[in-house]
């Protein structure tokens, strides 16, 4: 299975009235962020599209309606954690049965504590009954209180050649990005920040996973493909300066609100519970804070 790289989105995940997931204007969104929004692919139902906050059958069904849009399934991964480990193999198994090119898995995220041996037998175990392909670990301790050493993902890389894939760090630790491409090579590291990708080559990293790429993916492109020249380094200072705006607000109602207006459709603001909507007064500081950035440029605004 082909391994992902490059520029990745954390995709926003669009709702119905009803808090049900929006197919038809996620398929469009999807196919938006890998053509004009500047992705070289996109990470679904992940922690900025709100997917632990849907049962599993709902994001089923998304995963479903993505495969059948006719989008190219070899730049697309999928979140498949889950609190329980039934959930986490039928969504992993299914991501593969549906052409995912990964499948993105949390720790088990409820017992705080876990030792690395049930860490390692948890994997092991995800892996055995979905058959999986193209796994990727979902490091983000601050949302899972469970991070996964690096001493855990470089014995499971050794258990699964070929099967573990990489993993994504959204810890903001960027020595523990460094470390992990360092000593164990054979997986793809991606951090979540486009302020990485100024240093991908240099430390190893094979792009980056991020909420704001959303927004920033026609920056974070020419960040990384360009990497190295004069393009590169003022598309890296610009992205930086775009996500330092969208997080001057609750990050993922930052999002959904200026994809509102990037699309030109307000049913985008609609988060789901516990999350909020921004209120008036965060919209215009938001607002403030992104007329300042490359942002009004990008989209015409």
């Amino acid at each position: 299975m082909p391994r992902l790289s490059g520029v990745i989105a954390a995709a926003a995940t669009p709702l119905r009235d009803d808090l049900s997931i929006d197919h038809e204007r996620l398929v469009m969104h999807c196919r938006w962020l890998l053509g004009d929004g500047g992705c070289d692919a996109v990470n679904l139902l992940g922690t900025t599209g709100e997917a632990t906050s849907f049962p599993v059958e709902q994001r089923l069904a998304a995963m479903k309606a993505v495969a059948e849009a006719g989008l190219p399934m070899h730049r697309f991964m999928v979140g498949t954690g889950a609190s329980a480990l039934a959930d986490a193999v039928r969504l992993t198994a299914e991501a593969k049965a549906l052409g995912f090119a990964g499948a993105l898995l949390l720790p088990p995220f409820y017992y705080k504590g876990i030792d690395d041996e049930s860490l390692v037998a948890y994997v092991d175990t995800v892996i055995e009954r979905a058959g999986a392909e193209g796994l990727y670990l979902y490091h983000i301790p601050q949302n899972t209180g469970v991070p996964w050493p690096i001493e855990v993902v470089a014995r499971l890389a050794e258990r699964h050649p070929g099967t573990l894939a990489g993993l994504k760090d959204s810890s903001g630790d960027i020595a523990y990005s460094t470390d992990l491409a360092k000593r164990v090579p054979g997986i793809a590291v991606f951090p979540s920040s486009e302020a990485t990708l100024g240093l991908a080559r240099e430390r190893g990293f094979a792009g980056c996973i991020s909420a704001t790429t959303n927004v920033t993916g026609p920056l974070a492109r020419i960040a990384y493909h360009q990497a190295g020249s004069p393009a590169a380094e003022a598309a890296v200072a610009a992205a930086g300066a775009v996500r330092a705006a969208l997080s001057t607000v609750t990050l993922v109602a930052a999002v959904k609100d200026t994809l509102a207006e990037i699309h030109r459709d307000a049913s985008w603001r609609r988060p789901h519970p516990p999350l909020r909507p921004l209120t008036e007064a965060e919209r215009r500081t938001l607002g403030d804070a992104l007329a300042k950035t490359e942002y009004p440029r990008l989209f015409g605004r």
